[in-house]
């Protein structure tokens, strides 16, 4: 799961339409859910961390700090359930890239080695935008197998990189590597990306870039592998993994 930095926000108080700040969190986040990490071209919306619709977060109806990016999938998921901070890994103030391992099935697993509270909290974010749920076979009228879920897209996005991985090894040339980064916005998955150039530290440092709002002070700029705990943002309950 891609760690964003939000930046402070752009005004000096509250929004009194959440969905003013829609523009500011697609320029300063990119086009891509918060937490699936899909590039979106319709129907991406201002998430509230925190449920608007629950009494304890009305006040943060319209602060920006509340505020990430979601997909209908992951915003239906995530509904009303109420959000403790303390209990779940966020993209905005946990480096949740040292959290989660993704793998060629389309799969997202908690990642060995976190310390048990971190493993109950990874989970915690998987239950609670239904990223934990498995894939939905489609096939079409022509017997093709259809990317209809997050995991097949998951499954459908890893060929293309792996594609791209192996015309670099004919082409290893920078233009390409930058190529590669573009593409890769395109389709959004960033972690997958990451995934399939994990020894290529040039490729990655070129998605870090290359992906709005990636919190780059998650990464090692020399080796590009996650930096954990993540360096303070500021933020209640950050810094957790």
């Amino acid at each position: 799961m891609r760690p964003v930095f939000r930046g402070n926000s752009p005004r000096a108080t509250d929004y009194g339409d959440y969905r003013h700040a829609f523009a500011e969190l697609v320029s300063r986040l990119g086009p891509f859910c918060s937490y699936c990490e899909r590039r979106i071209a319709t129907q991406l919306a201002v998430e509230h961390i925190q449920p608007k619709d629950l009494p304890a977060y009305r006040a943060l109806r319209g602060r920006w700090e509340n505020f990430l990016l979601g997909c209908v999938n992951c915003n239906s998921t995530k509904s009303r359930k109420n959000v403790v901070l303390s209990e779940v890994l966020l993209p905005d103030r946990d480096n949740t890239a040292a959290a989660y391992t993704y793998t060629i099935d389309g799969k997202l697993t908690v990642r060995p080695g976190l310390t048990p509270r971190q493993q109950e909290m990874a989970k915690n974010t998987l239950a609670l935008t239904g990223l934990d749920k498995r894939a939905t076979a489609a096939i079409d009228a022509n017997g093709r197998l259809v990317a209809v879920d997050r995991v097949a897209q998951r499954m459908e996005i890893w060929l293309i990189a792996e594609d791209s991985k192996n015309d670099l090894r004919s082409t290893p040339t920078d233009a390409f590597r930058r190529q590669i980064a573009r593409t890769a916005t395109g389709h959004g998955f960033f972690s997958i990306w990451m995934t399939v150039f994990e020894d290529d530290p040039a490729v990655r440092r070129l998605l870090i870039q290359a992906f709005t709002g990636t919190a780059a002070d998650c990464f090692d700029p020399e080796t590009t592998q996650t930096v954990s705990p993540r360096p303070s943002t500021s933020l209640t309950d950050g810094s957790k993994i």
